[in-house]
């Protein structure tokens, strides 16, 4: 295995690293395991499972200092902060994706897969960093890599959710409420699925679907929400 590279990564982004092999842990996927058993001896779940309480605490930590926002508002900033879409966008930005140890599968998966495996390769750097530098590292790195991000969750409105989302835009846009319809429900009682549609001005703008009526409005809330994207 060449450990130049991660050598040459923990001197540029972290100042070196004592343990080097924590940090070639936080890269490894599990499913690089089953095709290198004889070289690899552990994959980064345990350090993303750190690394995930150490970056909710930094963000916490970093919301209460400098917001005076009620306990809710702080609440839906840090989940815009920390999910899989923000994290993902981090890890790009710090070249991390060429150094991640995947299975020639897990390499030609979706858009959506690859989003999460870096989101998670991300939470178990930063649990690497707690452990070889303590928490000041660990916090450092999410502050000059993560928290830049939350002027522009503020600003576009990310932070609230898919129907909030649609709505403020649907409002401002055209001048109208989006509606939501039950379409279809199928299934048992115990077992429903239902289908949901999302109307502006009597016109289908997006369809979901979830075991509740307020899963599958999230849903189509979604759907809708990228076709306006698109249109932009």
């Amino acid at each position: 295995m060449d450990m130049s590279k991660y050598q040459a990564l923990a001197d540029k982004h972290f100042g070196g690293f004592s343990n080097l092999e924590l940090l070639i842990t936080a890269f490894t996927h599990r499913s690089y395991l089953n095709e290198h058993k004889a070289t690899a001896k552990e994959h980064n779940e345990r350090l993303e499972f750190l690394g995930d309480a150490v970056l909710e605490l930094v963000v916490t930590e970093h919301l209460y200092n400098n917001f005076k926002e009620p306990e809710g508002v702080l609440t839906n900033w840090r989940s815009a902060l920390v999910r899989t879409e923000s994290i993902s966008g981090a890890a790009e930005r710090e070249e991390f994706e060429p150094l991640l140890r995947l299975s020639r599968g897990e390499k030609r998966g979706s858009e959506r897969a690859r989003q999460q495996i870096l989101a998670n390769c991300y939470e178990a750097v930063v649990g690497a960093l707690y452990l070889d530098k303590g928490y000041k590292a660990a916090k450092e790195f999410i502050n000059r890599t993560l928290l830049p991000a939350l002027e522009e969750i503020l600003q576009n409105g990310a932070w609230l959710d898919p129907k909030s989302q649609l709505q403020e835009r649907v409002q401002s846009r055209e001048g109208f409420t989006p509606v939501y319809k039950v379409m279809q429900e199928e299934g048992p009682d115990h077992n429903k699925i239902f289908m949901v549609g999302v109307y502006v001005n009597d016109e289908l703008k997006g369809k979901g679907e979830g075991p509740s009526k307020q899963t599958a409005q999230v849903t189509a809330a979604t759907a809708a929400l990228r076709q306006y994207l698109k249109e932009d």
